[in-house]
């Protein structure tokens, strides 16, 4: 057999398992995405303090925890209300052109393959909406009226550097 005819051979016997993914092994494989990606630290309250020790029912629920800096003041958004009625191409677009305030990672998300993205939504939507929206942003100046982390101002910039 040549090395072509080889490559194509286990490229078709690969395409029926990846075929064969149903939409539980999909929101599965989401879950372990949120779990390994830590999704849960901010997204879910108390995770992070009770090394995971929150009811699957509770996740991704957001925070009133606010994440206050030189940008203001952010918290962690609902993302089982910020996804519900998103379609899958409504947030692959929304995950795509993410751009948020610290502390979020939004550049990872931008990142992600096609296969996490719809794995992520699959789980996400499979939780169902709950909860209430976390508190809005405040502006720089603006102090938080409940507890919030506070970051240090970031080192100024040395000309040249």
């Amino acid at each position: 057999m040549s090395r072509f005819a080889l490559c194509a051979a286990l490229l078709l016997a690969s395409l029926p398992a990846f075929a064969a993914d149903t939409p539980a092994d999909l929101a599965q494989r989401g879950r372990y995405l949120v779990m390994i990606a830590g999704c849960n630290d901010c997204h879910t309250a108390d995770f992070a303090q009770t090394g995971g020790k929150v009811p699957e029912t509770q996740w991704l629920l957001g925070d009133k925890l606010g994440w206050s800096g030189a940008w203001g003041t952010t918290y962690a958004p609902n993302l089982r209300l910020r996804l519900a009625g998103m379609d899958l191409p409504a947030y692959k677009a929304y995950a795509r052109g993410l751009v948020t305030r610290p502390p979020m990672p939004y550049w990872a998300v931008n990142a992600m393959s096609e296969q996490d993205l719809e794995a992520l939504h699959a789980y996400i939507t499979s939780l169902g909406p709950a909860g209430e929206h976390a508190p809005a942003a405040l502006p720089p100046g603006v102090a938080a009226p409940g507890p919030a982390v506070q970051f240090p101002a970031p080192p100024p910039v040395l000309a040249g550097h």
